[in-house]
């Protein structure tokens, strides 16, 4: 066993019987390459890529290959989820000098940490006009020896473009309506009608920037940005990329058709994609968005849920294939010979057509990813089901996906505000409650006394690793959100605690924030990325957070710096609109107030529950939500708000206005429905 058997990463572990003498990231492994005067070799990854496994297959787990790594190089090994920022800065190295970037990715470094090449995966022989990895190992060897002049020159030249590279897109000015509308522009050119979606393949779920439609619509009654969402979640939910059979997203699809996913599930896909079609529903009556929202809730809870309470990072893409050999997608499709194995002749002719599945297959080896390709026949909806459930249950007697078991606190704080809010929205205590459960487990394991978070934890023991900017965001968020669900003030408390930490150790100059606390191990720049990809960028989250906590509390501190951070949303939403959509749905909460929610009343009683549910599920783009007793001061938003004649009341307010206090459920309704 290597250094990694001493560590908690679900990922390292999977490496920590290679024959390579992997060291994990720290100071002790730069300084034995110093000692030896060997480069670094940097491998970074995270548990359930694909690539990552099928390099470690042909390359780390052969003995010549890691005799070679041993005896030429000091060999680092980086789970990205734990260790985000260290991924961040050379992932930006990677695609600044190959145009591309992705994981397994490879890295050789001097021991001060400077990169000078660069590359993603290596086969273990020419292929496809790449270069073999022990080719590649020889060369930066030779290199290394020969040209060690050249090295440091290429090494320095890198540090400095990088170092160049510091944004200043915070306080240039909040977007407005012309930048929303040119983004929603933007994206109407690069909408699929045919298929939703954004762009091309490989396609990603866009929840983020669904999540900007939406509120757009709401804001703005565009009608043509509501249909863009509907449309696209519709595609998804019939795809490929949706487990027909258990709920939860699938990481991307590999087609422009939703068809054929790449298998692994991960948290933030499916937190970030309930809570959107939870809010579909919420905009539309979808029975669609209903029915996905509430089987991803569950999927996540169902599987990924550990025995702390907390949310586990992800399913792996590959499992048993039955015969002893991992492969992708084994544990989810199907071929019209298993169907018959389960349901019988009749039955199985049924699934087929109602799920898709064919004599080719639409994936490997005759094999088919169920779909939804047709509309809903509602005769057929009770044998649909009966076919479905007895398909699942024999499915859960395939060898499993592996699972990576670390809690990751940003990806946490979305499943806490989905859980919460679609509990809330349905009527499922249930999910309400693990949401709860999941907010306990980050207050008790990864906020300290100071309240710094500590990025990840595994068995119920915090990592060693510091919270970077999303997940003081995300996990501001997902309290914030908690604590409108639910009427408990605590969690605006903690929210405000992690803001804090976010004001003091986050901004830079002008409102732009920084990837990592300004106290946090120096690397060779400080990583700054302002843009969404497949989660809201620390920067965005933030700033969403900031303006929620603004708008419940009255804190012109957090507000100005929402506001200051927004200045990157000005900058870039026109320009590249799918990757910034959270920070265009936050800005639409900004032009919209936002709306400021107060709910006064007894506890447990039935008008004060339905005024507060109507609250809830109003759609004015990012309203934030207090309900309590009158007399309250769990919410600074209860201050001073009574009863009207002696009956629960909701009050309004937006932009220093207040509305008229009501104790009527259509009045409040049209508060928090009517665009302008």
């Amino acid at each position: 066993m290597n250094r990694l058997g001493g560590t908690t990463s679900p990922y390292l572990l999977q490496h920590a019987e290679n024959p390579v003498d992997w060291w994990p990231w720290g100071p002790e492994a730069f300084e034995e390459a110093r000692r030896r005067d060997v480069p670094v070799l940097l491998s970074v990854g995270y548990s359930a890529c694909h690539w990552c496994h099928v390099m470690a297959g042909e390359s780390f787990e052969d003995e010549a290959t890691a005799g070679y790594m041993n005896e030429h190089f000091v060999n680092i090994k980086v789970d990205r989820e734990e260790r985000p920022d260290v991924d961040a800065v050379y992932m930006e190295a990677v695609q600044a000098a190959t145009g591309q970037g992705g994981w397994p990715m490879t890295v050789f470094l001097t021991a001060d940490g400077e990169p000078f090449y660069f590359g993603t995966y290596f086969p273990p022989a020419p292929r496809h006009g790449m270069a073999s990895f022990p080719q590649v190992l020889e060369g930066v060897t030779a290199a290394w020896t020969g040209r060690r002049e050249e090295v440091a020159e290429v090494a320095g030249r890198i540090v400095r473009e990088l170092a160049g590279r510091s944004l200043a897109h915070g306080g240039g000015g909040v977007p407005g309506e012309e930048e929303l509308a040119q983004a929603l522009l933007g994206l109407t050119r690069e909408y699929d009608a045919q298929r939703g979606g954004f762009g091309g393949a490989p396609k990603f779920p866009s929840s983020m920037v669904v999540e900007f439609l939406l509120r757009h619509h709401a804001r703005t009654g565009a009608e043509g940005a509501l249909q863009m969402a509907a449309d696209t979640c519709e595609a998804m939910a019939r795809g490929g990329i949706y487990d027909q059979l258990g709920g939860g997203f699938a990481r991307y699809s590999v087609d422009r058709d939703w068809v054929v996913p790449h298998f692994e599930k991960m948290l933030y896909d499916n937190a970030l994609l309930c809570r959107v079609y939870a809010h579909l529903w919420r905009a539309t009556g979808s029975d669609l968005a209903r029915r996905v929202a509430v089987e991803t809730a569950d999927f996540m809870v169902r599987e990924l849920r550990t025995p702390e309470g907390g949310f586990t990072s992800a399913l792996d893409a590959d499992s048993d294939d039955g015969g002893g050999k991992h492969v992708e997608g084994a544990f989810y499709v199907w071929t019209p010979e298993q169907l018959r194995a389960v349901l019988g002749e009749s039955d199985a002719e049924f699934a087929a057509q109602y799920f898709g599945v064919t004599e080719e297959g639409t994936f490997e080896e005759g094999a088919s990813v169920l779909q939804l390709p047709q509309g809903g026949d509602v005769a057929a909806a009770g044998r649909a089901e009966s076919v479905r459930q007895r398909l699942l249950a024999a499915r859960e007697e395939r060898p499993r996906p592996g699972r990576d078991d670390k809690i990751v606190a940003a990806w946490n704080g979305l499943a806490i505000a989905a859980l919460a809010e679609t509990g809330a929205y349905f009527d499922r205590p249930d999910l309400v409650e693990r949401a709860t459960e999941a907010a306990d487990l980050l207050v008790r394991v990864h906020l300290d006394d100071a309240a710094r978070l500590a990025r990840t934890s595994k068995d119920g023991k915090a990592g060693a690793n510091a919270g970077v900017l999303e997940d003081y965001g995300d996990v501001a968020e997902g309290f914030l959100a908690l604590a409108g669900v639910t009427g408990e003030g605590a969690w605006l408390e903690f929210a405000g605690f992690l803001l804090d930490i976010v004001l003091d150790r986050f901004v830079g100059e002008g409102g732009a924030l920084f990837d990592t606390a300004d106290d946090a191990e120096r690397l060779i720049r400080r990583p700054q990325d302002p843009t969404d990809n497949a989660t809201p960028s620390g920067w965005t989250a933030a700033a969403g957070a900031l303006l929620s906590f603004a708008a419940h509390t009255g804190s012109e501190r957090h507000r100005d710096a929402a506001e200051g951070a927004l200045g990157v949303v000005k900058a870039l939403g026109p320009r590249a609109p799918r990757f910034i959509g959270w920070g265009l749905a936050v800005a639409e909460a900004l032009l919209d107030g936002p709306r400021e929610v107060a709910v006064v009343g007894p506890a447990g009683d039935a008008g004060t529950a339905e005024l507060h549910r109507t609250a809830l599920l109003g759609t004015a783009p990012g309203a934030v939500v207090a309900a309590g007793a009158a007399g309250s001061d769990e919410f600074p938003l209860l201050t001073d708000r009574p009863l009207v004649d002696g009956r629960p009341a909701a009050y309004v307010c937006r932009q220093f206005v207040c509305a008229a206090p009501t104790t009527e459920v259509g009045v409040l309704r049209g508060e928090l429905a009517v665009f302008e």
